[in-house]
């Protein structure tokens, strides 16, 4: 109980320090501030110093200048090309197979359908799939790699073996069963891109997770009585989220890919013009025997500019965020 001759207590806001040995002027901003405003001051720093970081980096500058290039052209596609034309029934088409002039800067495809047009749009979808079968991956990737790495156990042994299970076979041959049961449909492929590409991360951040969790300050959390979802959500996905943010980045060139290798095949959406499908209709015409090398150059250049654009960005993030690449 409390005593009865103690005075009332002084007021203090909630979320403030005061220092009565310092004058207001003396008192540093930051022990004023609230826990969340001061986190988020450092993390701002965080980040500005990783932009400084990054733009020290050629490789990760010509990346982000690509990958800018791309996303722009996907985003405005409608103001700097007439989807029109890549109607087959519209008047606005050309002649079959008619090679590049000042009206079809890329030619027509044996439809008569505006080849750059086609690559045009075909950013939007390639870039779409990209990037959603990457979020699935990466989700599907860390909540195995940090569940394992911080419970262990047969937890632990029971994720391991099916990733295992999935890094053995062949990533391909598992795609195209899944893609020919499930469907053509561009959600289709984006699951079937997602739920193939994840191992990798969780064998990543597995690691990292192991490394982070006996770490001191973790270990002293723990013994003052912090449950598993504070020891998980403040300590241990803060320190593998930039492992994940680096490797996020190299999937995503990776999940393109895939779908452009699904496509050729003949798995993609016929209804969604990619990057993929125009090489598949191109080849599926005989354009590499018969010279109509324009219908096959712009998509096949514009795959291997998105891949090496976000590969560039991956490894020079890499380098930033992974410390002994960092003291090389």
């Amino acid at each position: 109980m409390r005593p009865d001759n103690i005075g009332p207590l002084p007021e203090t806001p909630d979320d403030t320090v005061v220092d009565e040995a310092l004058s207001p002027q003396e008192i540093p901003p930051e022990r004023l501030a609230s826990p969340r405003a001061i986190t988020w001051a450092r993390r701002k720093r965080a980040f500005a110093r990783l932009a400084k970081t990054y733009r020290k980096s050629p490789m990760g500058m010509w990346g982000l200048g690509i990958l800018i290039f791309f996303v722009l052209v996907a985003v405005f596609a409608p103001l700097i090309s007439d989807k029109d034309t890549m109607d087959p029934t519209c008047t606005c088409t050309g002649a079959p197979l008619e090679p590049p002039s000042s009206e079809f800067w890329f030619g027509t495809d044996n439809l008569g359908r505006s080849v750059y047009t086609m690559t045009v749009w075909g950013a939007r979808i390639s870039l779409t799939v990209g990037l959603a079968a990457t979020l699935i991956s990466m989700v599907i990737g860390a909540l195995i790699g940090i569940a394992a790495g911080y419970y262990g156990g047969w937890l632990e042994t029971g994720l391991m073996r099916l990733t295992d299970w999935f890094l053995v076979l062949p990533w391909l041959a598992l795609a195209i069963v899944l893609a020919s049961v499930l469907g053509r449909s561009l959600a289709i492929i984006i699951l079937v891109i997602g739920i193939t590409s994840w191992p990798g991360t969780a064998r990543i951040v597995r690691a990292q997770a192991l490394s982070v969790k006996t770490r001191p300050y973790v270990e002293r959390s723990r013994a003052l009585g912090s449950s598993n979802w504070h020891l998980i959500t403040r300590h241990i996905l803060p320190n593998v989220g930039p492992l994940i943010f680096a490797n996020t980045i190299l999937t995503v060139a990776i999940a393109i890919l895939s779908e452009s290798t699904l496509a050729f095949l003949g798995l993609g959406d016929p209804l969604s013009i990619s990057w993929g499908t125009m090489l598949d209709f191109a080849f599926s015409a005989g354009a590499a025997t018969t010279g109509k090398w324009w219908w096959l150059l712009p998509p096949g250049l514009a795959i291997v500019f998105i891949v090496l654009a976000f590969t560039m960005c991956g490894f020079a993030l890499d380098e930033i965020l992974n410390p002994k690449l960092r003291e090389r």
